[in-house]
C-alpha cells in the first residue's frame, strides 16, 4: 500500500501545482512561470530526499516523478511546436440566410504573433456565435475567452478550448452573455497564464 501511494503522490503533486500556479494563482506570465517552476523544484528535491530516508520507497518514488514530469514536457513541447489547422465552415452574415453580424474586431498580438478576424453572428433560430478567422501560434491548452473591460481576463466567460491556431472555427455563446460587456475576444493560455493575442469587438 505504501509503494502505491508512493508512485502516485509525486505525479498527483506534479499535475496539482502545474494547474494551480501556471494558471490559477495569477495572471502574470513571468510570475506563473517563476511559481512553476520553483514548484517542480521543491518537488524533485523532495522525492530525492523520500527516496533516500526511505529506501523500499525510493523506485516508485523517483519513478512516479521521472515519468509524469516527461510526459507533461512531452505534451507542452508537442502542444507549442504543432501546428492544429481547421477549417469550419461558419455562420455568415449573407443576404437571405436570416443571420446578422452583430460585432466584429481584428486580432492584435498579445504574447505571440496572432492576426485574423473575429465576428459575433446572430443565426436567424436566435442563438449567437463567435466565429475565428484566425492565425496565431501553437500552445498548451489555448482557450477562448470573451473578456469584459480593457485588459486582463478576471472578468470572462470560456467559449472552450481553441479547436485550432489556424483557420475558420466556430463557438457557441450562452444566451445569458451579455455581448455589451464581454466585448474583448481573447485567445489565452490557461497552462501558463498568457494572452496570445485578442479582437475587440465593434
Amino acid at each position: 500500500m505504501q509503494r502505491i501511494a508512493g508512485a502516485l503522490l509525486p505525479a498527483v503533486l506534479l499535475l496539482a501545482g502545474l494547474w494551480l500556479f501556471g494558471g490559477q494563482v495569477t495572471d502574470d506570465f513571468r510570475v506563473s512561470m517563476l511559481l512553476t517552476g520553483a514548484w517542480f523544484a521543491v518537488l524533485a528535491a523532495a522525492v530525492v530526499l523520500t527516496g533516500r530516508r526511505y529506501r523500499p520507497l525510493a523506485v516508485p518514488v523517483i519513478a512516479s516523478f521521472v515519468v509524469t514530469a516527461t510526459a507533461v514536457g512531452g505534451y507542452l513541447t508537442l502542444s507549442t511546436f504543432r501546428d492544429r489547422v481547421v477549417s469550419e465552415q461558419v455562420a455568415m452574415a449573407a443576404p437571405g440566410s436570416g443571420n446578422r453580424l452583430i460585432a466584429r474586431g481584428t486580432f492584435v498580438s498579445g504574447a505571440h504573433e496572432t492576426s485574423g478576424n473575429a465576428s459575433v453572428i446572430g443565426l436567424a433560430g436566435g442563438e449567437r456565435v463567435l466565429t475565428l478567422d484566425l492565425r496565431t501560434s501553437p500552445g498548451p491548452d489555448l482557450r477562448v475567452y470573451l473578456a469584459a473591460g480593457e485588459s486582463g481576463v478576471a472578468d470572462r466567460v470560456d467559449l472552450g478550448g481553441l479547436k485550432g491556431n489556424r483557420g475558420t472555427q466556430q463557438y457557441a455563446i450562452p444566451a445569458s452573455v451579455d455581448s455589451g460587456r464581454y466585448r474583448r475576444v481573447v485567445i489565452w493560455c490557461r497552462a501558463f497564464s498568457v494572452d496570445f493575442g485578442e479582437a475587440v469587438l465593434g
